[in-house]
């Protein structure tokens, strides 16, 4: 059954803008970056509880982009993936989500750089005459999946909107990705100090998400997004306990699809 997390859980993050642009290099050192409100270390996705591996986020905005930061403790970065829409969750991660009207987005990054992404439009908002009844959200010729549904039992039921569609082959248009190693990729026996993420999504994306917003946003404007990492508690090979998600607020369960729990981004001119 779902759950709603009280409101006053729910993070809020206040977005700072830039000139711009920022080169999209993963190097959060970058005095740009000094600009933005580091926020506060993630926590355990069902309880709230601190978690034992540092992860912070930052964001930035200008007049063609959304950026956003991650910094992600790890004594040991491995990543096995390379292809480009493997289940990334697979590997240890960090994972952003964008709410829209009637859909939103998900886009997961492990250390090799790797980008998995796919779009989410409910089922009862993708109708014919509707604004996803276009060829680019063609039913039959996508590669489309089904979330909320009888073989998803970990949702089934659970979600107020119910099913929703994963275009699973979507591109989100302009976005630019890169990765920075503080220590040696898939080497077990150094100690490591993690890596960083660095992201920009165009705004001409995000306003594919909105029927009645525009963007760049204004100041003062809102946005609902998610920001998550996963980690498989995986060493020399062997796992020790099931997999852990920690995100910038509680959502009260094991599930990132929530977007009722999604964060608020607050964005100051």
């Amino acid at each position: 059954m779902f759950r709603r997390i009280p409101e006053e859980r729910i993070a809020h993050y206040t977005c700072r803008k830039i000139a711009g642009p920022i080169e999209i290099d993963g190097d959060l050192d970058k005095p740009v970056w000094k600009q933005a409100e580091k926020s506060h270390p993630f926590v355990d996705l069902v309880t709230g509880e601190a978690a034992f591996l540092e992860t912070r986020m930052a964001s930035l905005w200008d007049d063609e982009n959304l950026y956003v930061g991650y910094w992600i403790q790890e004594p040991v970065v491995r990543a096995t993936l390379v292809k480009r829409d493997s289940f990334i969750w697979y590997d240890n991660d960090v994972e952003l989500f964008i709410d829209g009207e009637d859909c939103y987005y998900e886009f997961e990054i492990n250390a090799f750089n790797t980008v998995y992404e796919v779009l989410f439009i409910y089922q009862d908002a993708l109708k014919r005459g509707s604004r996803f009844d276009t060829p680019e959200f063609d039913l039959y010729s996508r590669n489309v999946d089904v979330l909320g549904g009888f073989q998803d039992p970990g949702r089934y039921g659970i979600h107020p909107r119910g099913k929703r569609w994963a275009f699973m082959d979507y591109d989100f248009p302009g976005l630019q990705t890169a990765v920075k190693i503080d220590g040696q990729l898939n080497e077990p026996s150094h100690i490591d100090k993690g890596w960083t993420v660095e992201l920009a999504f165009p705004w001409k994306g995000i306003e594919k998400l909105y029927a009645s917003r525009s963007f760049p946003p204004k100041d003062g404007d809102i946005l609902r997004a998610a920001f998550f990492r996963f980690e498989s508690l995986r060493f020399h090979g062997k796992t020790f306990d099931e997999s852990v998600g920690w995100a910038l607020n509680e959502h009260g369960s094991y599930d990132s699809h929530i977007p009722e729990h999604f964060s608020y981004l607050h964005f100051k001119e």
